[in-house]
């Protein structure tokens, strides 16, 4: 079975490859987890965060951003001292006023999925890549989206950012086209 040259052989991230990435997600707690995910990794190898992802989820109440939105002070010290997460006070703001985002958006547009598929164009982009080194670091698209939620508050969401997180959501498939993934997302 081919597979993309980046999930190379590490069990992890063969997981992460086969069974989420490029594949749609319209949940909108696990386009939050994703959201604040991708700007964890600023800076950082997607390994570290992706095996970091369960203290993630366990300190950040299952990326619940109703609990997340209400975080204070006290809460925000001790992730800062939890060390199954990356532990910068920036970014565990920036998660913290992304919920509160996060949730305004939800009452405004009735989804989060809804809004941030939109600002993606409503459906994934099927790119036609024929290696692991094709992929732009960020599109006209992803700069949009970028300078959207830039102007809305959230943080870590630099265009890059923003195309891994359309890429790891599906909205678009960058899978390379010898990959078994890639026929299996365009079906």
């Amino acid at each position: 079975m081919q597979r993309c040259a980046w999930a190379g052989d590490d069990p992890d991230m063969v997981r992460y490859h086969d069974e989420e990435w490029g594949a749609p997600v319209h949940d909108d707690r696990m386009l939050f987890e994703f959201l604040v995910l991708e700007g964890a990794q600023a800076g950082l190898a997607w390994i570290t965060i992706l095996r970091k992802r369960d203290g993630y989820r366990k300190a950040f109440d299952n990326f619940d951003a109703g609990l997340i939105a209400e975080y204070d002070d006290a809460k925000i010290k001790s992730l800062l001292e939890d060390p199954g997460i990356v532990r910068n006070r920036l970014k565990v703001q920036a998660a913290v006023t992304g919920a509160r985002i996060f949730l305004e958006i939800q009452q405004e547009h009735g989804s989060f999925d809804s809004y941030i598929w939109g600002l993606a164009g409503g459906k994934t982009h099927v790119n036609q890549r024929t290696s692991a080194f094709d992929p732009p670091a960020n599109t006209p698209v992803s700069d949009a989206m970028s300078k959207t939620l830039k102007k809305r508050g959230f943080k870590f969401v630099g265009s890059t950012i923003c195309y891994a997180f359309m890429q790891a959501t599906g909205m678009v498939n960058d899978h390379e086209m010898s990959c078994f993934r890639y026929a299996e997302l365009t079906r």
